[in-house]
C-alpha cells in the first residue's frame, strides 16, 4: 500500500460502512431446506483429528508433533507416545495453545510456544525428552511469535517475532478497522528475534524499520539471513529484499561489523529482485544458509501469496554476487530445500498433481536416482509449505494426506516411509474417488482433479462443480479437505467435482506459472473450459447442470467467468473480485499486481479494466451467492458488495453474505461452517444432483 493520509469521516463512508454493518451481522439460515447430508458432510470433516506439524530430532532418535497437543515419542517406537505440555493440567484446548516445536541440535531439548503462563502470554518452553519431568519456561513474550530456529551452536533460539501484535502477521489474518493516519499509524513490525538459551535474555536482531518474512541462521551461528521489505508488511512482501545481518549476543564487545565509532555495515543487501537483471520482478522465499557458510540458496518465482511458494531454486554468494538458477527450465515448483552438503539440496516441489521428494547435485543439475520419490498427496512439516524435517542421517519425517486419507505423520528413509500415528484411521472419505486428468489447451498440458459422485453409477446423468483454486500462483494437490470452503464435499452430494490447475498454477514450470501476466480471465478461463468440455465429453455428465465456485482467485475467476460465458447453471464466488481498477485502491496487497498486470492502475488502467467482471456485468444470467469476510485485506468486503449491487441491478439471482470479524482466511468454526452450508445449498437449489 502506498503511504497516504485518510481520514474516515467523509459521507461517503459513513454511509457505506453503515451498509456493510448492516449485511455483517451474524448469519442466519436461509430458510431453505438443507439436504439432510449436508450436516453428515460437516460431521465427517470435524471428525478426523488435524496434525500442523512433525520435527525430527537431529540424532533422528526422536519424533515430535502436534495433534491438538504435542506428542513426543522415540522414532523406532512412536506407539509409546507422551504428551508435552506446559498447561497444569496436561490438556490444551481451552486451557491453552502449544505450538512451533523445534529441536536443539544436540537433540536434549525440545523447544514450542505456549499460552499457559499465568497471564496468557506466549512463552518460550523448554522439554527434555529423557527426561518426565514438567517443560521450564525459558523465556516470556509480548507478541506474536512463529517459525522458531535454534542457532547451530545451540547458545540460542530465533523466531519471526511483532512485538505488542495485536493481530497475526500476514495478509490472511483479519486486517484492524482503519483508524488514524492510514499506512503510517498503528503498523506492526515483524522483526527477527532471538532469545540467549542461557540467560533467557531477549534480543531484537533485525532493524526496526524492515518487516521480515523468512530467515535463516550462518552455520557459525554469526549471522542471519531473511528477507524483508519496509512496513506495512502485508503489503511490501512482493517487492522484498535477502539481506544478512551480524548477530551480537549478550554480553558480547561491539559488533565485527561495526568500526569504534559504532558505524556498521550491516544489514548487508544481497539482493534486490526490484533491479535490472534476472530477478527482475519476481519474489524471493526459503533463504537457506550453505553448510560452508560460502553460499545463500533461496527460491525465487512469481508469486501471488507470501507463504505459497514456487519457482526455481538459485545460489548467491553470501557475501554478494550475481545469483545462479540452479533448476533451469524445470517442468515443475520447487517449493522448499535443504542443504544437505555443500554440493546437494533435499527438494520438495510440485511436480504435475504430485508431491516430489529427491535429492539434487547443483553443480550437474543431475537428480538422485537413490533418493527419489512421487507422492500423490500433500505433503509438509508444518512452518514453510513443503517444508520437511530432516535429521542429521538424513531420515525425514513429514504429515501427508490426500483425498482419500486424512493426515498421519510419515517418517524414515525417503525410500521407506512408515506411518507414525494412526489418529485417522478409521475416518473415510463420504465423497466418490478421485482421479488425474490432462488436457491440452492453446499449446500447454493442462491437469486437474476430477472427483467421482458418491455412490457412482455410469448409467446415470449427474451434475458437474467446477472449483478454482486461488492464487493464482498456487495448485490442486490431493488433500483432505477440513471444515470450510472447498470443492472436495460436493461429491458426497451428488455431484462431479473438477478442480483445474489452469495456466497461472503450480506443477508445470515458471513459463507455466507467468503464462497469465496481463491475462487474467482469458487464457486459463479457456483452460478451464476446455478441462470441462474434455470431463462433459467422456462422462455422464449433464451440461445443463454445470456450476462454478472458487474463493479468492477462484472468487474473481467465477465473477469474471459468469460474464463471459453462460455455461453455468449456478455459481458462488468466495472472497473475488469485481472490479481490479477500484480494488487497486481498496486492498492491502496492492504491490502484488504489478507482477501480474505488468503496471499499476494508473499507469495502465486499460490492464486492468480488461479483466473486470463489473465492465461486462451486464451478460450475467447466472444465479451466483457472493460470500466474504467484513475485514479482508486481500479481497475488501467492498468487491463482493459492489457485484452483488450490479447483480441485483440486473435482476439476477444473487444473495450477499458478510462475516463479521473474519479476514481472507476464516477462523470462527461457525462461520466456516456456515460457508460451506449456503454454498452447497445454492447449487442444490439451482442445479439439484437428483
Amino acid at each position: 500500500m502506498k503511504t497516504s493520509i485518510a481520514r474516515w469521516t467523509s459521507p461517503f463512508t459513513i454511509c457505506f460502512s453503515l451498509a456493510l454493518t448492516a449485511f455483517a451481522q451474524n448469519p442466519s439460515p436461509t430458510g431453505r431446506q438443507h439436504d439432510p447430508r449436508i450436516g453428515q458432510i460437516i460431521h465427517t470433516l470435524e471428525e478426523a483429528r488435524g496434525i500442523s506439524e512433525t520435527d525430527l530430532s537431529p540424532s533422528g532418535e526422536w519424533i515430535a508433533w502436534n495433534a491438538g497437543g504435542i506428542e513426543l515419542a522415540p522414532l523406532n517406537d512412536p506407539a509409546h507416545s507422551r504428551r508435552i505440555t506446559a498447561c497444569a493440567n496436561g490438556a490444551n484446548g481451552a486451557n491453552g495453545e502449544e505450538e512451533g516445536i523445534a529441536w536443539s541440535p544436540n537433540s536434549k531439548n525440545l523447544a514450542f510456544f505456549s499460552n499457559c503462563t499465568p497471564d496468557h502470554r506466549t512463552a518460550i518452553f523448554l522439554a527434555d525428552p529423557a527426561s518426565k519431568a514438567a517443560p521450564r519456561l525459558l523465556a516470556t513474550l509480548s507478541g506474536f511469535a512463529e517459525q522458531m530456529q535454534w542457532s547451530p551452536d545451540g547458545k540460542a533460539i530465533a523466531f519471526l517475532y511483532v512485538e505488542g501484535a495485536t493481530r497475526p502477521s500476514g495478509a490472511l489474518a483479519a486486517m484492524k478497522p482503519p483508524s488514524g493516519v492510514i499506512g503510517v499509524e498503528g503498523l506492526e513490525v515483524q522483526r527477527v528475534a532471538a532469545v540467549d538459551v542461557a540467560s533467557g535474555q531477549l534480543q531484537q536482531l533485525t532493524p526496526a524499520n524492515s518487516h521480515v518474512y523468512e530467515f535463516d541462521w550462518s552455520p557459525d551461528s554469526h549471522y542471519v539471513v531473511y528477507i524483508a521489505a519496509p512496513p506495512p508488511g502485508e503489503n511490501n512482501w512482493w517487492v522484498a529484499k535477502l539481506y544478512t545481518e551480524e548477530v551480537l549476543r549478550p554480553g558480547e564487545p561491539l559488533a565485527r561489523g561495526c568500526n569504534v565509532n559504532g558505524e556498521c555495515t550491516f544489514p548487508k543487501l544481497i539482493l534486490d529482485p526490484n533491479s535490472p537483471g534476472l530477478l527482475h520482478g519476481l519474489q524471493l522465499a526459503v533463504p537457506r544458509w550453505s553448510p560452508d557458510g560460502s553460499q545463500i540458496g533461496f527460491i525465487a518465482g512469481l508469486m501471488s501469496d507470501q507463504g505459497s511458494t514456487g519457482g526455481d531454486i538459485y545460489v548467491v554468494p553470501s557475501a554478494g554476487g550475481e545469483p545462479k538458477d540452479v533448476t533451469p527450465d524445470r517442468q515443475a515448483s520447487p517449493a522448499w530445500f535443504e542443504w544437505l552438503d555443500e554440493r546437494q539440496l533435499g527438494v520438495a516441489e510440485i511436480e504435475g498433481a504430485d508431491s516430489h521428494l529427491f535429492v539434487l547435485n547443483i553443480e550437474t543439475g543431475q537428480e538422485s536416482s537413490q533418493y527419489n520419490v512421487t507422492i500423490p498427496a500433500s505433503i509438509g512439516a508444518g512452518g514453510l509449505e513443503m517444508r520437511i524435517s530432516v535429521s542429521n542421517s538424513n531420515n525425514i519425517a513429514f504429515v501427508e494426506s490426500s483425498f482419500e486419507h486424512p493426515p498421519e505423520v510419515w517418517a524414515g528413509e525417503i525410500n521407506n516411509l512408515k506411518q507414525i500415528t494412526h489418529y485417522n484411521d478409521g475416518v473415510k472419505p463420504l465423497w466418490g474417488k478421485t482421479e488425474s486428468v490432462k488436457w491440452t489447451n492453446d499449446g500447454f498440458n493442462v491437469q486437474g482433479w476430477l472427483i467421482y459422485p458418491a455412490d457412482y453409477d455410469p448409467a446415470k446423468k449427474y451434475p458437474l462443480i467446477v472449483y478454482v483454486h486461488g492464487g493464482p500462483s498456487s495448485a490442486v494437490v490431493p488433500r483432505w479437505p477440513g471444515v470450510g470452503y472447498g470443492g472436495v464435499p460436493f461429491s458426497a452430494l451428488g455431484y462431479f467435482v473438477l478442480m483445474p490447475n489452469p495456466r497461472g498454477s503450480y506443477g508445470e514450470g515458471e513459463k507455466f506459472t507467468a503464462a497469465n501476466k496481463k491475462d487474467f480471465g482469458y487464457g486459463d478461463l479457456r483452460d478451464v473450459l476446455a478441462g470441462v468440455d474434455k470431463v462433459t465429453s467422456t462422462l455422464p455428465v449433464d451440461p445443463q447442470r454445470v456450476g462454478l465456485t472458487g474463493w479468492s482467485y477462484g472468487g474473481f475467476m467465477t465473477m469474471f467467468t459468469v460474464t463471459q460465458t453462460n455455461r453455468f447453471r449456478a455459481a458462488v464466488a468466495g472472497a473475488g473480485i469485481a472490479n481490479w481498477q477500484s480494488y487497486y485502491g481498496q486492498n492491502s496487497i496492492d504491490q502484488w499486481m504489478i507482477p501480474f498486470f505488468g503496471a499499476s492502475v494508473y499507469d495502465d488502467p486499460a490492464a486492468y479494466a480488461k479483466s473486470s467482471a463489473i465492465n461486462f456485468i451486464k451478460r450475467v444470467k447466472t444465479p451466483t451467492l457472493v460470500v466474504v469476510g467484513d475485514r479482508d485485506g486481500e479481497c475488501p468486503a467492498p468487491q463482493s458488495f459492489e457485484f452483488w449491487h450490479a447483480l441485483r441491478d440486473q435482476h439476477v439471482p444473487t444473495e450477499l453474505v458478510v462475516y463479521p470479524n473474519e479476514g481472507h482466511h476464516f477462523v470462527d468454526r461457525d462461520h466456516r461452517r456456515d460457508v460451506l452450508e449456503r454454498a452447497l445449498a445454492w447449487f442444490e437449489e439451482y442445479m439439484p444432483a437428483n
